[in-house]
């Protein structure tokens, strides 16, 4: 945790008191360490604590760190079975901090990065890869349009609009020549699947952004809708399933490891149960999704290398990082050349 020295606390106070129900101050802050975008607060309060979550300061892109949009679709969402917090109240104003932001229900359960899940028995975990599948194959059952979030995103064309979108990020921050990159910019609009019919997805669906219970091995909270719209369901469970594809070494990932000794599902029996759990049959185009998926985090660790580059990294270790878009390229465009 670090200090929310940034906050204007008193307005703060004040905007809560006008519109979160049963808030009592007096007000405290201190900001949760970590990469967001958007920075995120754990505010303590003589009625409890709570998360506020703002953009951030400084230039931002139109569409970036929509926190409002965050608001939007876990307000929707708390009327499903996707566990999300409690979202309380959304200020556009933006004299009260500085920024829009919004203050949610703090959730008190365990957040875990290593996905191996070091210390945790084998049976548990097991029930916690159960628990994150019947969570994102909730979420994409959801009806969308009966929520009022039929104009959340722009389903139609949404595979070739990501890849459009995500070369265009990577040309934006190249530093060096990938020959892997240039490759993958070209095969995937050449082999786009069939488009199926569109969800709710939540774009950066990972274990350390999930709240598990404080003692039991099942899903409290799904946090961090930023990348959140209405696009291909299977891009999205594709994306987190890349952690059976890369290592630990390389993005926290699972590829190596012992499976059955650690209670965890191989690749091939998660995605059977994601197939159970929404009733969806198996994808024959299941191979490209990882593709993109691999390309897609490529671009992303490459805009982080250009950052460290630059000096406008926020994390120390961007640079360590950025370094791993290469072989995460060359890994993309190795698994697209044995798909032919």
């Amino acid at each position: 945790m670090q200090g929310g020295d940034d906050l204007a606390l008193g307005r703060i106070e004040r905007f809560m008191s006008d519109h979160v129900a049963g808030f009592r101050g007096p007000l405290a802050a201190e900001r949760f360490a970590g990469g967001q975008s958007n920075p995120t607060y754990r505010l303590r309060a003589g009625s409890g604590d709570y998360v506020l979550r703002k953009k951030p300061s400084g230039p931002l892109l139109p569409s970036a760190h929509a926190v409002e949009r965050e608001f939007r679709v876990m307000q929707a969402l708390a009327a499903t079975s996707v566990p999300v917090p409690q979202v309380f109240a959304l200020c556009e104003d933006e004299s009260v901090t500085g920024r829009a932001f919004y203050v949610m229900e703090h959730l008190d359960g365990r957040i875990f990065w290593d996905q191996r899940l070091p210390g945790i028995p084998p049976d548990e975990r097991s029930a916690m890869f159960a628990s994150m599948n019947q969570v994102i194959a909730a979420l994409h059952s959801v009806d969308y349009a009966a929520l009022g979030l039929d104009d959340f995103g722009r389903p139609g064309n949404y595979m070739a609009r990501q890849i459009a979108r995500w070369s265009r990020q990577y040309r934006a921050s190249e530093t060096v020549p990938q020959p892997a990159m240039d490759a993958l910019i070209e095969w995937l609009p050449a082999h786009l699947p069939p488009e199926g019919p569109p969800a709710i997805v939540h774009g950066d669906y990972r274990m350390d952004n999930l709240v598990f219970h404080k003692s039991e091995p099942r899903i409290v909270g799904v946090l961090d809708w930023e990348l959140s719209t209405i696009g291909d369901p299977l891009a999205d469970f594709a994306y987190h399933c890349l952690t059976w594809r890369v290592t630990p070494a390389l993005f926290r990932g699972l590829c190596g490891v012992d499976f059955r000794a650690l209670g965890i599902p191989e690749e091939c029996e998660y995605v059977a149960q994601y197939y159970r759990n929404t009733g969806r049959g198996p994808i024959a185009s299941w191979e490209f999704y990882l593709v993109y998926s691999l390309f897609r985090l490529a671009a992303i660790l490459q805009g982080i290398a250009k950052r460290a580059l630059d000096g406008t990294a926020a994390n120390a270790d961007a640079a360590q990082t950025g370094a791993t878009a290469i072989p995460m390229g060359e890994q993309a465009w190795s698994l697209a050349r044995s798909l032919g």
